[in-house]
């Protein structure tokens, strides 16, 4: 297949896993020629999603809104990703729909499943930069490790700070905070 029916392709296999109905309690995502399903997630996943959302839900600017679990689409290089957590502008709504241009969000916020962490620590450090994101910041309970990714360009992150739970993580702009981390929990063993 020529480079110039890349996008045609990509287009087709994000329709048609956009055309899917999962199972209650699962999500689809598309990367590259590939559709991913994932179960929903834990009570400790939710519990860390909540002390996360809540430090950036204080420093949002009023021009974006939370959303957990939109689908995040880059049709152009065949991307549909649905973060446990992004920020996006407020006026998406007027698009209408249930997907959102990926380039349009602001910051990408992952906690890390037990049951397939390449997903979260090699796919979606891969496509996020390439969708345009500018911050991607993965929290990791297996080990209690964290790791916010910057600067997207040339088909990566640029910048990379990592730490662990307790550590305050530097939220760059539009956010501009430190995330307190410390009552983050780890996976049971």
């Amino acid at each position: 297949m020529t480079e110039s029916h890349v996008p045609e392709r990509h287009a087709r296999l994000l329709a048609y896993a956009q055309s899917l109905t999962p199972p209650a309690g699962w999500k689809i995502e598309v990367s590259g020629d590939e559709i991913i399903m994932m179960a929903g997630p834990s009570v400790t996943h939710q519990r860390n999603l909540l002390i996360v959302r809540e430090q950036f839900d204080a420093h949002r600017p009023v021009d974006l809104m939370p959303s957990e679990n939109t689908d995040l689409a880059s049709p152009n290089v065949g991307k549909l990703r649905n973060p446990d957590l992004t920020y996006i502008p407020v006026s998406v709504v007027e698009l209408g729909g249930n997907e959102v241009p990926a380039e349009l969000a602001a910051i990408a916020v992952e906690i890390v499943s037990p049951s397939n962490p390449e997903n979260d620590l090699v796919g979606k450090v891969r496509d996020y930069p390439l969708m345009h994101i500018p911050l991607y910041l993965v929290i990791d309970p297996r080990d209690g490790m964290l790791t916010l990714y910057s600067e997207p360009g040339n088909g990566g992150y640029h910048r990379q700070w990592s730490g662990r739970f307790g550590d305050r993580v530097p939220v760059p702009k539009p956010f501009a905070f430190e995330l307190a981390t410390t009552e983050l929990i780890r996976y049971p063993a």
